[in-house]
């Protein structure tokens, strides 16, 4: 099966109320298991590549070739999207769209909603051309996404009436409004802003995202999806399975070289992982 845009399958996750999860890359080992896990649990799937990881795997060019190759290799069946994770720039994006990438998020929350609003919909225009969704977002999500970091000071939740501004002048596909969730490991508990959420999803009606998914309650994830919460972001979960697993083996192997005996159990940890964040999203036997 080609990729395809993330657009079609979260507005099928949004109408039918359950979460399709972005899964980063960052070596073959997490394409491998995140690809594998997606085939075996019939469930759509968004690879999500941050600037850096792209950079660390050799570029988007190879990133694309490597995940279409695994994809004819596994004969894989189900809807996969390869995302952009919080592009910088146009440059960045247009980049990734040239490079075969099927959506791309532009992360100018950063920026003053106006000029939030002018790159965006610059970004959106070159996309839709090529048939690739666009994510935006609005308000700042603390902790550290990769080269992006914001601390405590500067997170800040989204405005529902500037959410609607930008979705309307821009027509973004998907959006991501900071309400409370985090990048990286909650240092307590998530106080996610629900009563906001179900604001801007009446009156924005698009897929809305979840970034920092990792170590939210069942509870809230699902809480979250009722409000039009359609993708769901995973990254820190599955570094630190693979982590735990790869220390395991050392640990228990101290003399052991070989690196397929060590990141084919972390591989299989990711896997594990996203199985069952597959089951909790509500994607599985969705695709």
């Amino acid at each position: 099966m080609p990729l395809v845009s993330m657009k079609e399958m979260l507005e099928k996750a949004k109408e039918e109320r359950y979460g399709v999860g972005q899964f980063n890359l960052n070596n073959l080992e997490y394409a491998q298991a995140i690809l594998q896990a997606a085939e075996e649990e019939q469930s759509p799937v968004i690879l999500g590549v941050s600037e850096g990881a792209g950079r660390y795997m050799g570029g988007f060019n190879v990133v694309v070739d490597m995940v279409k190759a695994l994809m004819k290799s596994y004969g894989t069946t189900v809807p996969v999207a390869i995302h952009l994770d919080h592009g910088s720039s146009f440059e960045k994006c247009a980049e990734a769209i040239h490079a075969g990438f099927t959506s791309v998020m532009i992360d100018a929350s950063h920026d003053p909603l106006e000029e939030n609003i002018e790159v965006t919909k610059k970004v959106v225009e070159l996309a839709h051309i090529h048939g690739v969704s666009v994510e935006a977002e609005l308000g700042r999500v603390g902790g550290q996404e990769d080269d992006i970091i914001v601390d405590d000071a500067e997170a800040a939740y989204a405005i529902p009436s500037e959410c609607k501004q930008l979705v309307d002048e821009t027509n973004v596909d998907v959006f991501a409004p900071a309400l409370g969730s985090v990048h990286g490991p909650y240092k307590g508990e998530p106080n996610l802003g629900f009563d906001r959420m179900e604001e801007i999803m009446g009156i924005v009606n698009k897929p809305l995202v979840l970034h920092g998914g990792t170590g939210i309650p069942t509870a809230d994830i699902k809480k979250a999806i009722s409000f039009g919460t359609a993708k769901i972001n995973v990254n820190t979960e599955n570094q630190m399975a693979q982590g735990e697993a790869v220390r395991k083996v050392l640990a228990e192997q101290p003399e052991q070289y070989d690196p397929r005996k060590y990141l084919g159990p972390g591989r299989d940890a990711i896997k594990e992982t996203v199985i069952g964040k597959m089951r909790e999203f509500g994607s599985s036997q969705k695709a």
